[in-house]
């Protein structure tokens, strides 16, 4: 959920998103660490462990609009993030979607984000993957994003165990697998808490560790209004945070039906990651 994390869940990453009035927005993320040897091993990791999408049939996950340049070897996650093509437009915000799926908030999210046309990235929690796979499946095949959120959503999650950490991501990657069809290529920690052992792990896993920059704190339903006046603070490169899991998330809908059309009324363009 958006609660804040440890001492690096929070750090702001710089967004280079086409020109120079928007290279100061906001992104956050985390990527691989870097230097000598060590990177060497961590790169062959990566290709180790990384998966693929396969090309239709099965299924492809979407290609991510952003790729991160890499980590310091200090584990410091600050840096700037690069353009890949297709390169995002200038105009770029990302909304994410945590803690489902939820077989009531799930398809009233995917109804409203096809309502208005709109991509999102959903950071599903492998518990309720297992339970509800259908409906991963219906938000791959409807084209956004699926990224790993672990598998039980434990918290504080830096604090845990680096036997209990690695389990948590590997076991929901290899759940959001068999449901969407392809590997995630984001990890989400619960409560943006992060440490080096998980950015390492994400490494080693072939994920991309991603934050937030806009938290309206849907998760403690302040209200719908508070929700979307919230979220019109977005601007381009924002990455915005909120939930269709965890409880009741009616005010979600409702900000969020208000929001989207205000956002891109505005000239933002929503992109998945």
């Amino acid at each position: 959920m958006g609660e804040d994390g440890g001492a690096l869940s929070r750090r702001r990453f710089l967004a280079v998103a086409g020109t120079a009035g928007v290279t100061g927005a906001s992104l956050l993320a985390a990527g691989a660490a870097c230097g000598g040897e060590e990177t060497a091993r961590r790169s062959a990791a990566r290709r180790r462990m990384s998966v693929a999408a396969p090309s239709p049939p099965p299924r492809q996950a979407p290609p991510p609009s952003w790729t991160r340049a890499p980590l310091t070897a200090a584990h410091r996650p600050v840096f700037d993030l690069r353009q890949v093509l297709p390169a995002p437009p200038p105009n770029a915000i990302a909304l994410t979607i945590d803690d489902g799926p939820h077989p009531e908030w799930t398809p009233r999210m995917l109804d409203l984000l096809a309502r208005h046309g709109v991509p999102a990235t959903f950071s599903v929690i492998g518990a309720e993957v297992k339970r509800f796979p259908k409906l991963v499946e219906r938000i791959a095949a409807a084209g956004h994003q699926v990224a790993n959120h672990t598998m039980h959503h434990p918290s504080p999650f830096a604090a845990l165990p680096h036997a209990r950490i690695r389990a948590e991501m590997a076991e929901a990657r290899v759940r959001i697998e068999d449901a969407a069809g392809y590997a995630p290529r984001f990890f989400r920690s619960p409560g943006g808490d992060w440490n080096a052992y998980t950015y390492d792990q994400c490494a080693e896993q072939g994920m991309i560790p991603i934050d937030w920059d806009v938290d309206p704190r849907d998760w403690a339903t302040p209200g719908a209004r508070h929700i979307e006046r919230a979220l019109l603070k977005a601007g381009p490169g924002d990455i915005v945070l909120c939930h269709d899991g965890g409880g009741d998330r009616a005010q979600t809908i409702a900000a969020l039906s208000r929001a989207l059309p205000a956002l891109k009324r505005r000239g933002l363009t929503f992109v998945s990651l």
